[in-house]
């Protein structure tokens, strides 16, 4: 992600050039869609609100792929929208502020039995990240998370209330008629999303973790890599290999023996990582480095958790924290 400083002036401001540097990667160059949602659909334009957007950007999806876009200006924001805009010739739509009435309680059935399909049992949306890896092949995209802090502090009960009538062309999303909906049937609905904001989660992302796992130990290297080749078998990952450091970056026979790197894999525990999330793909396959230095010898394993964190993936993150326990394990009993 590429992240911008503010111009000198806004009225310089190129929201096209914002948008390629900043949404495009995921929302598609056109706004059609990826990882993100379409943007670009005029089903989603007519119902969401420049305030809607302008918060999206703002609070992103915490947990979710998308991040908070704090460093850009209010006018970088408000360029970006601008050009979001500038692909359908339709003015933003305006909502009263007054709250809908409804029954959250009567809401939760009909979630339950119209929405919870794709939208999540608990309104956390779709698995995976919407690339084609990580999704279903016959889902065009992932559902958004509604019980998500930014999606609640963006959208207003009327906005909810206009998708849920309207439905969303272009996506598996159908209207409320479709669904067999009456007006108050949706209030309920609305109701009921609205009162995830009293329960949802926090889902911070690990930054007290330590970015690395170390253990000291007084064995020598060779037996630490036999040490840790034997705890790699003994949680049913597999080897893959062992080499030196500096393997390849110097002549063949002058590698430093006192440095090593073990690598290995689980591809059962790999599959469903990258089905999750495909970035996790940036540290892995799983590896731990052992190094001899002053009398004493370091192994060292990227701590998962903490990696989770570039992610914005509350899914991903708990699969990364089984993984920290995994390379703990390792660690200790390579290390007696």
């Amino acid at each position: 992600m590429v992240w911008l400083i503010a111009p000198a002036s806004a009225s310089h401001l190129d929201g096209r050039s914002l948008y390629e540097e900043n949404c495009a990667a995921c929302h598609g160059l056109r706004g059609f869609g990826g990882v993100g949602v379409p943007l670009a659909l005029e089903g989603f334009q007519r119902v969401v609100t420049d305030e809607y957007l302008r918060k999206t950007i703002r609070l992103g999806r915490p947990g979710r792929v998308m991040p908070s876009f704090t460093r850009l200006s209010d006018e970088e924001v408000n360029a970006i929208i601008a050009y979001v805009r500038s692909w359908n010739d339709l003015p933003p739509p305006h909502y009263p502020d007054t709250p809908l009435r409804g029954d959250a309680e009567r809401g939760k059935s009909l979630f339950t039995n119209k929405c919870a399909a794709c939208h999540g049992l608990n309104g956390y949306g779709g698995q995976g990240t919407g690339v084609t890896f990580s999704r279903p092949r016959e889902a065009p995209l992932i559902a958004p998370a509604l019980n998500n802090p930014g999606f609640l502090a963006a959208a207003s009960d009327a906005m909810i209330r206009q998708t849920l009538l309207n439905g969303r062309k272009g996506t598996p999303m159908p209207s409320a008629k479709e669904l067999g909906l009456s007006k108050q049937d949706v209030n309920d609905v609305v109701a009921y999303v609205r009162s995830f904001a009293t329960r949802t989660p926090s889902l911070s992302a690990p930054e007290n973790e330590p970015v690395y796992l170390m253990v000291e130990t007084d064995i020598s290297v060779e037996q630490a890599v036999e040490n840790v080749k034997r705890a790699v078998l003994g949680v049913n990952f597999r080897l893959i290999r062992v080499q030196y450091l500096n393997q390849g970056l110097v002549p063949e026979g002058q590698e430093n023996h006192n440095q090593a790197i073990v690598y290995f894999c689980n591809f059962d525990f790999l599959y469903e990582a990258l089905a999750i999330d495909p970035r996790i793909g940036i540290f892995l396959p799983c590896r731990i480095t052992i190094v001899r230095e002053g009398g004493r010898t370091l192994l060292m394993a990227v701590n998962p958790k903490r990696m989770s964190v570039i992610f914005n993936n509350s899914e991903l993150t708990r699969a990364c924290g089984e993984m920290k326990g995994i390379y703990e394990q390792i660690l200790d009993e390579a290390s007696l």
